[in-house]
């Protein structure tokens, strides 16, 4: 059962790519759906087996790797981080292939895409069910490989084409990092496998390792290296810029991928590496401090944004900084009960974003929405709850996840905590004001869209709406009866040894006697910015342009997304192309191909041109040539005779 689990995706995807070739679109859609609801089903029994029965389990495959001293097994691990993570990715994977054969219905090659959101759902559950670290590594980059096949799937798009390499390219700096972490790990440890690593982790905290011609903490440059690579997988500050031109794909793709799963690999990745982190204390401030700036900044981007699904992606990046500083503050449980809340109403969005889209004629500009929520009923109630709970309202899951986080590093006690607390607070603020910003400028107001548009909005059907209501279950109901597991008082035995917290890191301990105005504070903050947002795009509609206005200069900064794309590619893109441009005309085109194969086939050209000109076919040519031969081959025997 638990091996069916991660390989049936695989099968379905298999004969889905099958399937495609003869355009049996509909038995590839219900080939995908059926083993990704037996692979749901199967994660829901170890789940209760695993995480509630407290019976972890190692499934061994075979040996994988053999190389001199180094060896890796194909083994699966099923700990509770794993249990949670199967639940997570195969419940939101199996609405999102069901939703796509609403959405994708008139498309072509709706096999093809199929066969590529199971291909997805296998690299990451191969993921999360690593038994070490090379493992692990396979399917980082597996989900790295179908992101890419997914976010460019409209290939004839050059926009869609762009945002995929740009994603494959950016996550390969992040990899890199990861890459070298690895073998961080396995110089220091002589292993790759996580029992080995965790079972000696404490014995290197005063171990120094030679990186960059330096003597550092060999623990903290590892610990520092993997980051990297969850950096460029969850889009943190800095390596984030993929995540919003990801949207160029299919909208079940940014559900699957930019909300719920892949997006939270880094997350995972962090959290299984706790025994390891905690006691690199550098590498959790830093962890910490990235976090923390990542919400900020993707929140005020978000509000500035008009394209629907980009909003959700910058609210998606936000989120992902609240997961990340509460991991570095030591609170992985709290991380993890984050990332699965806010896998249902982070899917939920993008899905009911989808359907907004599907209803308007495939429009995604808020500028020409408003209007429409008598029309999408129930897309419109199914976007009140996501954005509620994303809000952080109470009874909706993100309250108990997201309050949980705040008060975790506001109780950590450390400078870094602080700083992560208050910018989680600033990003509540401003998360809660462009929720409403969004529900109002796409389904308020008068219409902006044309009246043959108009004309057509309708509701999605009923494969589109059925998932909405399951995520929508998910973003209510997920917090309150997760809290006492994930966090609450059955936190140590639900995590088990899939978690460690050295016991002088007391952040998860102290979340739980903050002061009251710790706890109050989201809520005001959260209701001040759903005010301010239906103050300004509700009551007051000239005032946004007005503040923008008055604030050119910032706005201008929120909206160019702080510049990054622009100073990225003044300083590397630009100079990369040029000296690529350098190399391939001065080097490859003129040295290496000048002197090389093309300039000895040109010589060889011009030798035979020379004798097919001597080749004439006239009698006094020929002649003449004998002739010339003659006095050459007589002279040359008279020089010699006369020894000159």
């Amino acid at each position: 059962m638990y091996a069916s689990i991660v390989f049936l995706p695989l099968v379905g995807s298999i004969i889905a790519g099958i399937l495609s070739l003869g355009h049996h679109d509909r038995a590839a859609e219900r080939i995908t759906i059926i083993g990704l609801l037996l692979s749901l089903l199967f994660s829901i029994f170890a789940f209760a087996e695993v995480a509630i029965g407290g019976q972890p389990i190692t499934v061994d495959l075979s040996r994988w790797i053999v190389s001199g001293d180094f060896e890796a097994h194909w083994r699966l691990r099923f700990d509770t981080l794993t249990a949670v993570m199967l639940i997570v990715v195969t419940g939101v994977s199996s609405m999102v292939h069901i939703y796509s054969v609403g959405y994708m219905s008139h498309d072509k090659g709706r096999a093809r895409f199929m066969s590529y959101l199971s291909l997805f759902t296998f690299a990451m559950l191969m993921l999360v069910t690593a038994d070490n670290l090379v493992q692990l590594f396979f399917g980082w980059e597996g989900v790295g490989v179908a992101s890419y096949l997914l976010i460019g799937f409209w290939y004839h798009k050059e926009s869609a084409h762009a945002a995929a390499m740009k994603a494959f390219v950016v996550n390969r700096v992040g990899d890199f990092g990861f890459a070298l972490g690895i073998l961080a790990v396995y110089a220091l440890f002589g292993s790759v496998q996580f029992d080995d690593i965790f079972s000696k982790a404490a014995l290197y905290v005063d171990v120094n390792i030679n990186f960059l011609g330096m003597s550092l903490p060999a623990l903290e440059v590892a610990g520092i290296l993997l980051f990297i690579g969850a950096m460029g997988k969850s889009a943190q500050l800095g390596l984030h810029t993929w995540l919003p031109d990801a949207m160029e794909g299919p909208t079940p793709v940014s559900a699957l991928i930019h909300a719920a799963t892949m997006v939270t690999a880094g997350v995972f990745m962090v959290c299984r590496l706790s025994p390891v982190l905690e006691y690199a204390p550098f590498t959790l401030d830093v962890i910490t401090v990235i976090g923390g700036m990542t919400a900020i900044f993707a929140a005020t981007v978000g509000m500035t944004q008009f394209d629907i699904k980009r909003v959700i992606a910058y609210s998606t990046c936000s989120q992902l900084g609240y997961m990340f500083f509460a991991a570095g503050v030591s609170a992985y449980p709290a991380a993890m009960f984050h990332l699965t809340t806010h896998a249902f109403f982070k899917a939920l969005l993008f899905l009911g974003a989808g359907s907004v889209i599907h209803a308007m004629s495939d429009e995604q500009d808020l500028r020409n929405m408003g209007g429409i929520w008598k029309k999408i009923p129930v897309t419109y109630v199914m976007m009140w709850v996501g954005s509620l709970a994303l809000a952080g309202f109470p009874f909706f899951a993100g309250f108990y996840s997201k309050d949980m986080i705040l008060e975790a590093a506001f109780g950590a006690h450390t400078s870094v905590g602080n700083f992560a607390f208050w910018m989680g607070c600033a990003a509540a603020f401003l998360t809660a004001f462009y929720s409403w910003r969004l529900l109002i400028m796409a389904f308020h107001g008068k219409p902006r869209a044309s009246a043959e548009v108009m004309a057509h909005v309708h509701e999605s059907p009923s494969v589109m709406t059925l998932p909405l209501f399951v995520l929508a279950l998910g973003a209510i109901f997920s917090g309150w009866l997760g809290y006492e597991l994930f966090v609450g008082h059955d936190m140590a035995a639900f995590w088990g040894d899939s978690i460690f917290i050295l016991p002088t890191h007391m952040a998860m301990e102290n979340a739980h006697h903050v002061p009251s105005w710790v706890k109050l504070l989201p809520i005001v903050l959260a209701s001040s910015g759903v005010l301010l947002a239906v103050l300004f795009y509700a009551v007051f509609t000239d005032m946004p342009a007005r503040m923008a206005k008055a604030f050119s200069p910032l706005y201008a900064l929120f909206f160019n997304k702080w510049y990054f794309d622009e100073i990225y590619d003044a300083l590397l893109v630009k100079p990369a192309v040029r000296i690529g441009a350098i190399l391939w005309q001065r080097g490859d085109r003129d040295t290496i191909d000048g002197f090389g194969p093309d300039g000895m086939s040109g010589l060889v050209l011009r030798i035979s041109g020379f004798c097919s000109r001597i080749q004439s076919g006239f009698v006094f040519h020929y002649a003449f040539a004998m002739l010339i031969g003659v006095v050459v081959l007589v002279s040359w025997y008279y020089f010699r005779l006369k020894g000159i």
